[in-house]
């Protein structure tokens, strides 16, 4: 988010007339940190998280500050900027990804942390249980691991000719996905479609993968929710290109990208809702007794431009089951 959108969102926040204030007692002001990894890919959900702030009654400057931080995808950063606002003495951070909300957990037990978008709260260890999570973070999941099989799932439908899918996957900050592998083959067997894992531990990895893919004859590609794929997505989603290959991607920030198609929990009502945790904190809640939800909002996004340049023609009942097609 640039500096104009980021006024732009904040003031929804604003509109608090001096005369109301002054006839107003003094009211403590609320402290909120955000911890961003990706710019861009948060951009729409902190506005997201602002109007759930809005719809709750807090105003900035009147009786809310937000505290931004953003790690512009570096994840080595994530620590320092979690540090700078447990400096800050923010009353709850709110943390719109997996790699926010470890780097958060790391630099305070005490805070109170609101993870928004995390693939699996239990074995990430952020929660006890999803029912009772027993420390200082609590929040949304966005059911990652079930959606594997539905990435697969629309990808054959939109291609129906495809028998060999490829998988990017890593090691990942949060915890290896074994359950999302595990996902993935149960779901390529039930479709009729090999699966050709292709693991990539860094960036230097990429091009390697996409030459792994070409020597497999592999007709498409999806990929797991790893941190690094989204950080290296615009190269990811140029490799595709390059190499011919229908590809379905975690958020919809890729296809923004120029990505043909994602499939994914709706991050902006996820942080959206993260503002009524934040709120309920706020009055005196305690995290341990805030039962984690999952995701009730997911979103298929297809690039019709993308297709085109592809030479794919996307069958019309896909594209009308897409909550939107840009391009």
């Amino acid at each position: 988010m640039n500096r104009r959108e980021s006024f732009a969102a904040f003031a929804v926040l604003g509109g608090a007339s001096s005369s109301a204030a002054l006839a107003q007692p003094a009211a403590r002001i609320a402290r909120i940190g955000f911890l961003s990894l990706y710019q861009g890919g948060d951009s729409r959900s902190r506005v997201g998280f602002i109007q759930g702030l809005h719809e709750l009654g807090y105003q900035e400057g009147r009786n809310v500050v937000i505290e931004s931080r953003d790690a512009e995808g570096h994840l080595e950063r994530l620590p320092g900027l979690a540090a700078e606002l447990v400096a800050r003495n923010v009353d709850v951070i709110v943390a719109p990804s997996t790699p926010a909300a470890q780097a958060a957990r790391q630099a305070t037990t005490t805070i109170p942390i609101v993870f928004a978008g995390a693939a699996d709260p239990v074995a990430d260890g952020f929660v006890a249980s999803l029912a009772r999570p027993g420390g200082n973070l609590t929040g949304l999941s966005n059911v990652a691991a079930e959606l594997v099989g539905k990435r697969l799932e629309l990808l054959k439908q939109a291609v129906p000719t495809l028998t060999r899918v490829a998988l990017l996957w890593g090691p990942a900050p949060e915890g290896t996905p074994k359950d999302m592998l595990k996902t993935a083959e149960v779901a390529a067997h039930a479709l009729g479609v090999q699966l050709q894992l292709v693991e990539v531990r860094g960036a230097g990895d990429i091009d390697r993968a996409f030459a792994d893919m070409a020597r497999a004859r592999a007709d498409a590609l999806t990929i797991l929710p790893i941190a690094i794929f989204f950080s290296e997505r615009k190269r990811i989603i140029e490799m595709a290109a390059k190499n011919r290959l229908p590809a379905i991607y975690t958020s919809r920030t890729f296809v923004d990208d120029g990505g043909l198609m994602a499939y994914g929990a709706n991050l902006t009502d996820m942080v959206r809702r993260a503002a009524s945790y934040a709120d309920r904190i706020l009055k005196g809640a305690r995290p341990s007794d805030l039962p984690v939800e999952q995701a009730t909002k997911f979103e298929l996004v297809i690039n019709r431009g993308t297709a085109k340049a592809l030479g794919l023609t996307i069958p019309q009942s896909v594209l009308l089951s897409a909550d939107e097609v840009v391009g």
